[in-house]
């Protein structure tokens, strides 16, 4: 009976790990950081468009005076090829402007919620508060 226990308890234990172990990945952190109550504007240049994992990053050169370099976050390639964006819609060089939230502590990034191209396209990059637009 003692052997019976222990196997139920290992069990246990095992379930209980895997369990855990499959909380959803997309929770590692959340948007506080971000002044979601405000859609930005900045027009720039893009400086590079990383396709990365777990965040895909859109770095825009600001035009104007300031010439910031610009961080914005966005989500990762597998859920921004599932809405239809493509890691060629954002060549080096091109002039876009971005819809963005900003980050609260003045850093020059931001969440971005779309850019439109110099010809008018708009791109949703799918971030929360993209739907409004």
């Amino acid at each position: 009976m003692q052997r019976c226990y222990s196997v139920r308890i290992r069990a246990a234990l095992a379930a209980t790990a895997l369990a855990l172990g499959l909380t959803p990945a997309h929770a590692h952190h959340s948007a506080t950081m971000f002044d979601i109550g405000h859609d930005t504007v900045i027009e720039g240049t893009i400086k590079d468009f990383q396709w990365t994992n777990p965040h895909s990053w859109l770095l825009v050169q600001e035009s104007g005076a300031s010439g910031r370099l610009w961080s914005f976050e966005s989500g990762p390639p597998n859920i921004l090829a599932r809405i239809g964006v493509k890691r060629s819609q954002f060549p080096t060089g091109e002039k876009v402007t971005v819809h963005a939230f900003l980050m609260k502590d003045g850093t020059p990034a931001g969440l971005v919620t779309r850019v439109v191209k110099a010809d008018g396209t708009e791109i949703s990059l799918g971030s929360v508060g993209s739907e409004k637009h």
